[in-house]
């Protein structure tokens, strides 16, 4: 059984209370996690404000960038340590995980540092009153002591896609890692080491949100700025907690995101894309597709097409090949979702595929096993329609008009993505102005380009991450002028 320690100034670090790590493919367990209290915090906080002066902070950029592509050749090396550990926490296929989740977690500090050794800043030259002139230019420091507040669904890779750029800028981190997918961070916390991180600069801490390490961290005065990925409701209690000292934050909250699908599109890539956007790491992608609408001279053909394709998806062992669906991260979270599974049959719903628990033989059914859903016939108004589920489950309603496509993909408090699918070029063009998310995709889905913005609207989030936008958050912009 493994044991998931702090990791706080250089130093691994043991408390009294503990909590279970559980393996959502059969409910075995993974270890036991020590749970930082407040004092375990405080001192993370400090060691990571103490940093700030020591030797981290009198490195150069390039040093600094040079230490982080050191990290991305460790967990490179240690490729399968981390493989291992993200499947143990998350129960998701292994061809899923080593395709995304372990070599993008990699890659962040790779990708990231580069960026932040070419982001430019400003300067400008104007005459002034007596005649004479004077030189504006712009640097930039690092913000600080940054708290990293990181989700459970794609642990390793969006933790580190804070991580990176808030280390590449010369900050400080304190991360607290999703309780129920602990193994991934501490794997992290053993590279820094190895790789000879200054103590203080990394630390980590374990434990949950209220009453807990999330709520001591996002709640201490010291710390500089809160970036978080989750829930809305997490964001709003944190962004309460960061009121008090006026400490800036950067969101990636919910979504109830919706796919269009036109008459006009090349049906099989539109349904190939849905699938993955619906059912993809079991429905559990904050980028993921909830409901879609279909216009309707092709509707009853893309349900069907759909189902089939649903259906095909292969669960069981995440080591075994073929197997591409896996189960959901959580006992609790599989008992949400069933929840929204039983919502919709009582409002109404047509079940095409789906709806209920998974049952797998073996050891395999004491897992959070749910079958890929699909829905038609549902109110707007209904909760699972409104609400998002996290889980791989979509209802599909039809359209007649481009106007009514856009009117129901923006019938939400959230904004976080949309995947449209067209093969007219102007269409396109009209969407991507009109619909109001943070990121659109044309005719593709999860297609990401580390240059380019990454955020949500309405109540999905606030600000941006990715590229020039990242260093917008992990910086202080100063002013210097100078009179000739």
């Amino acid at each position: 059984m493994k044991m998931f320690r702090n990791y706080i100034n250089g130093q691994w670090v043991t408390t009294a209370k503990q909590f279970e790590d559980r393996n959502p493919v059969d409910n075995t367990l993974v270890g036991m996690v020590y749970e930082a209290g407040k004092a375990e915090v405080d001192a993370a906080v400090k060691a990571a404000r103490a940093a700030l002066g020591g030797p981290w902070g009198k490195m150069t950029q390039q040093q600094r960038c040079n230490m982080l592509v050191a990290v991305a050749d460790e967990i490179h090396r240690r490729f399968d340590d981390f493989l291992a550990a993200e499947i143990a926490d998350t129960g998701k296929p292994k061809g899923l995980a080593s395709r995304v989740d372990i070599p993008r977690g990699g890659e962040n500090f790779r990708d990231l540092a580069d960026l932040s050794m070419r982001f430019p800043t400003e300067s400008y030259t104007f005459d002034t009153p007596d005649g004479g002139k004077a030189i504006n230019y712009g640097v930039r420091t690092p913000r600080g002591v940054i708290a990293v507040i990181s989700p459970w669904n794609l642990p390793l890779l969006l933790m580190t896609w804070k991580v990176g750029p808030a280390l590449a800028c010369g900050n400080t981190v304190v991360v607290k890692p999703s309780e129920v997918t602990p193994a991934t961070a501490t794997l992290l916390a053993e590279v820094m080491e190895t790789v000879g991180l200054p103590p203080g600069v990394f630390n980590l801490v374990h434990g949950f949100g209220p009453d807990s390490a999330g709520a001591y961290l996002t709640e201490h005065p010291d710390v500089d700025g809160i970036t978080f990925t989750g829930e809305t409701r997490t964001g709003e209690a944190i962004m309460k907690a960061a009121a008090k000292g006026v400490r800036p934050v950067s969101f990636e909250l919910g979504g109830k995101n919706a796919g269009l699908v036109f008459a006009d599109c090349d049906f099989d890539k539109a349904v190939a894309g849905i699938t993955r956007s619906a059912f993809e790491n079991t429905g559990q992608v904050c980028l993921g597709t909830e409901r879609v609408y279909v216009e309707r001279p092709i509707f009853d053909r893309f349900v069907a097409a759909l189902k089939k394709s649903a259906e095909s998806l292969r669960p069981g062992n995440p080591w075994d090949e073929g197997v591409n669906f896996g189960p959901l991260v959580s006992q609790e979270h599989y008992s949400k979702v069933l929840s929204y599974y039983e919502k919709a049959k009582a409002d109404g719903a047509t079940v095409v595929t789906g709806g209920e628990r998974w049952q797998l033989p073996g050891a395999l059914a004491e897992g959070a096993w749910v079958k890929p859903t699909i829905w038609t016939g549902l109110p707007e108004t209904s909760a699972v329609i409104r609400e998002e589920i996290f889980g791989p489950c979509v209802h599909l309603a039809p359209f007649d008009t481009e106007e009514e496509a856009i009117a129901l993909a923006n019938n939400t408090p959230y904004g976080l993505a949309c995947t449209a699918w067209t093969t007219d070029v102007s269409r396109a063009h009209r969407l991507g102005s009109a619909i109001e998310v943070g990121i659109f995709w044309i005719n593709s889905w999860f297609l990401r380009d580390l240059r380019t913005s990454f955020g949500g609207a309405k109540q999905s989030g606030i600000g941006r991450e990715g590229g020039s936008h990242t260093y917008e958050f992990y910086t202080e912009t100063r002013n210097i002028c100078v009179k000739l």
